[in-house]
């Protein structure tokens, strides 16, 4: 769906699009007059849901748009993909900019918008720049601004650069960020369709979110919920990296066995035992290697093995890694980069962080462990954003599976996996980077 077609090193033009069927959902839509109404109900019944992180079905989204708003409306395409293990948006805008573009327009259509903006992370400069020389195009080609095609729809598309602060993938500190202000999440309610972008109505999606409209557009919601399985339609890419042979993109019908990717991905690098794996991202619960060997890779399958889909960032850890270690890198990531609006995420992340830090360099207490749990009891649901529960979940799942590493450290002082055997698998850190 989305990575078809995609050879060459000008793939991503707009004549190379316009060949693939590019835009043909757009001309669809503006031709035959398709009411909103009836593209909503084909997202709805496509069963595609937020491919950013909370996996909210995207039709059910849409709907919450005010219909008969005097007024401007906006959509917002969320590209500020800065969570460790994520780097699939940057690759949908390097390689395929204007389906995302197409999307976005159809959106605003069925939304009754006539101004998107796309969010593009801080610290992928050139992607940024590629991407306006798509908007160049399309504006050209008259496939975006007033008038579209002589249909009388209005719609045009800004791209905004961020600054590189992972608390801007949050959706109102997002909004917050373009608006000029400082990108910090926004009390909740009101909600973006209600008062978003300017304090106007507002709906946000992640980037292969809007990428997939036109395909259900021109094939139908059915065909798009067939390629996956129930509640969880469509294909997916998902990012593997980690301890695997061949780590990159890759995508796939959701439902596709765990044991099948891991094989398109090389299998695991020097022939060694799946330890653990992160399913969704950094902020997802790890699961053991045998459980993750039983799931499917969807919704429903990583929700059961107590862990979330997320992104579709597949972090791979083997027999080589400290899992301690780990969670210390994760937890300074989470340290650093909460926003400190709200005390127990500002406070918590920091007291997360120093007790791992503690236990990994043989300083641990005999109750650090209970003070961990205790600690992210107290942080998660009592921020403002879900940066707080971001921070605590890997911190809950790693002590819950990895409890004896955690235990040898505390009585120990030093790693349960063998240095030797750590430096053996060397590299896997700069997934969590």
């Amino acid at each position: 769906m989305l990575t078809s077609g995609l050879d060459g090193d000008n793939a991503w033009r707009l004549e190379h699009y316009l060949k693939r069927g590019g835009y043909s959902a757009l001309k669809k839509v503006l031709a035959e007059k398709i009411s909103p109404d009836e593209i909503i109900g084909e997202v709805k019944k496509s069963g595609l849901r937020g491919r950013g992180g909370a996996g909210f079905p995207t039709g059910l989204k849409w709907s919450f748009m005010p219909r008969d708003y005097q007024g401007n409306k906006y959509v917002v395409c969320n590209s500020d993909e800065g969570e460790p293990g994520t780097f699939k948006d940057r690759d949908i805008l390097r390689y395929n900019p204007h389906s995302v573009i197409e999307g976005m327009a159809i959106a605003g259509y069925a939304m009754g918008a006539s101004c998107g903006y796309n969010y593009i992370h801080g610290e992928i400069w050139e992607i940024y720049k590629r991407f306006e020389e798509a908007l160049d195009e399309a504006r050209s080609a008259g496939l975006l601004g007033a008038n579209i095609l002589g249909s009388g729809f209005d719609f045009d598309l800004f791209a905004h650069h961020g600054y590189g602060a992972y608390i801007c993938g949050e959706e109102t500190a997002l909004l917050e960020s373009i608006e000029g202000k400082k990108g910090q999440p926004r009390y909740k309610p009101p909600f973006p369709a209600n008062f978003g972008l300017y304090g106007k109505p507002t709906t946000i999606n992640n980037t292969e979110t809007f990428a997939s409209i036109p395909w259900i557009v021109n094939l139908g919601g059915d065909a798009f919920l067939n390629a996956g399985k129930p509640n969880n339609g469509g294909t997916k890419i998902f990012s593997i990296s980690g301890h695997v042979n061949k780590p990159g993109n890759y995508e796939i019908p959701l439902g596709t066995p765990f044991s099948t990717l891991l094989e398109m991905a090389g299998g695991m690098r020097g022939g060694r035992r799946l330890k653990a794996c992160i399913p969704g991202g950094s902020s997802s619960p790890v699961v053991p290697g045998d459980v993750m060997m039983q799931c499917t890779m969807d919704y429903d399958s990583i929700a059961k093995a107590g862990s979330m889909l997320g992104s579709g960032a597949v972090i791979i850890i083997d027999e080589t890694v400290c899992m301690v270690k780990a969670l210390e890198r994760l937890s300074y990531f989470y340290y650093e980069e909460s926003c400190g609006q709200c005390t127990p995420c500002r406070e918590g992340t920091s007291w997360l962080y120093k007790i791992v830090h503690r236990i990994e360099n043989g300083n641990g207490r005999e109750d650090d462990l209970e003070l961990l749990e205790s600690i992210t009891g107290n942080i998660m649901g009592r921020t403002i954003c879900a940066l707080g529960d971001a921070a605590a979940l890997p911190v809950q799942s790693f002590v819950k599976h990895f409890r004896d590493e955690f235990i040898y450290h505390i009585e120990q002082k030093k790693c349960l996996v063998p240095v030797d055997i750590q430096r053996a698998g060397s590299g896997f850190f700069s997934a969590l980077s």
